[in-house]
């Protein structure tokens, strides 16, 4: 059941949906941008088949998601929630600090949170309302005033409920590439966000790409994805049910074993075939294996390096030693250590995050987190016996440049 694939031409083929959808993105944002709510309610209905009266969510609804919603359900959310806010504090910086470097001269960071950030939350197929846990909880621990988020209508009471724990401010039923335009853009009801966050079709990620002079993005989220390096002592009946478990996202959704050993592949393929006879997203998963594979590897450094190239959004590894692989490995958005890690471990109760970059996008972002709800402005203050210093350094440089007011603003000062 499982295809050898080439490691190039699946990269390529992971970034290609997005250049084909560029113009009808295009025509959306432009929609949004001349028409407002309007078009929102507009595409409520071509889209998702539904004629919204409005598009927040009121407090009166949240309580009703609260009513619909098992308790235990609710307990769930909450843990989750309390797992991931501790992670997440683990990650903040001191609002400001100080050092003085020589005499005189003392150096800093102030990090200051974002005003008004959105966050986007698929819809659909399925809900999601542990992705709303993972976009929302690190915007609040991070200081951020306003958050809102969109999701496609109608949306799941338990997304509500985790929008609510998770501290959202506002709540609007929009979905799709137009969340992002309206996100970005600002309309009547949605007001204009400083950053977008979270996961989403090629449509949503195209929008996101194309809208970043309005809005700043985290990085490209698009259909999940996970690659997975085993070597014999892997458990072919744990790497199956970790393909299928990233393949029932999605139909785009895709999935990678890369190893060294030709009786394993045979081994977890014939476990794919038995685990997906039973599979409850049969549909989807059929069509997301059409997208993966596997790589036979010359060695485990090779599979390892391969994977490096192909850069996944989850990244398993199930091997004898895997400390070694694991010190080894450089690209990869979140990594899932040892058999007995699997991705819905993060995507749900460890407390981090699961939000990440896909189609080879971990070579140059990370993951979503603290970081990227905040911004950093450098301190300098510098007093007479610093001047003293550095200033010679500063004007000769300034002069040397031919920037005669910066060496005289110096200058005026060492007089």
């Amino acid at each position: 059941m499982l295809k050898e694939l080439d490691v190039e031409a699946w990269i390529n083929g992971r970034r290609q949906g997005l250049t084909g959808v560029y113009g009808t993105v295009s025509e959306i944002i432009d929609n949004v941008r001349n028409n407002g709510d309007s078009a929102l309610y507009e595409y409520a209905k071509k889209f998702d088949k539904i004629e919204l009266e409005h598009l927040r969510v009121t407090e009166d609804e949240i309580d009703e998601a609260y009513n619909s919603v098992e308790d235990r359900l609710i307990e769930c959310l909450t843990q989750a929630e309390a797992r991931i806010a501790e992670f997440h504090e683990f990650q903040k910086h001191n609002d400001l600090w100080l050092r003085e470097v020589s005499p005189g001269v003392t150096l800093g960071v102030k990090t200051t949170p974002l005003s008004r950030v959105g966050c986007y939350i698929p819809g659909g197929r399925a809900s999601y309302p542990s992705t709303a846990l993972m976009t929302a909880v690190p915007a609040r621990v991070a200081g951020v005033k306003e958050i809102c988020a969109c999701s496609p209508p109608p949306i799941n009471p338990l997304t509500i409920v985790a929008f609510d724990i998770a501290g959202v401010s506002e709540i609007y039923r929009v979905g799709g590439a137009q969340a992002i335009a309206a996100m970005a853009l600002g309309t009547e009801s949605i007001k204009k966000v400083d950053k977008i966050v979270g996961p989403g079709n090629v449509f949503v990620t195209a929008a996101k790409m194309l809208l970043r002079d309005n809005a700043e993005i985290d990085f490209p989220a698009g259909p999940s994805e996970i690659g997975i390096i085993a070597d014999s002592s892997a458990n072919p009946s744990f790497v199956a049910a970790d393909i299928l478990a990233q393949a029932e996202h999605d139909p785009n959704s895709a999935c990678v074993l890369v190893t060294a050993d030709k009786s394993l592949i045979d081994a977890v393929s014939k476990e794919v075939e038995r685990q997906f006879s039973t599979a409850a997203r049969r549909e989807i998963i059929e069509k997301s294996l059409k997208n993966s594979g596997y790589v036979l590897a010359d060695s485990l450094e090779d599979a390892v390096e391969k994977m490096d190239r192909i850069a996944p959004e989850h990244l398993s590894i199930q091997v004898a030693d895997t400390l070694s692989v694991l010190n080894k490995v450089h690209n990869a958005g979140s990594i899932f250590a040892g058999p007995y890690t699997p991705v819905a471990c993060g995507d749900y109760a460890s407390g981090t995050n699961h939000v990440l970059p896909t189609a080879g996008y971990s070579k140059i972002y990370s993951g979503l987190n603290v970081n990227h709800f905040c911004k950093t402005s450098t301190v300098q203050i510098v007093d007479r016996e610093g001047l003293e210093e550095i200033g010679d350094i500063a004007e000769t440089l300034a002069t040397a440049e031919g920037l005669i007011a910066h060496a005289e603003s110096v200058k005026i000062r060492r007089k």
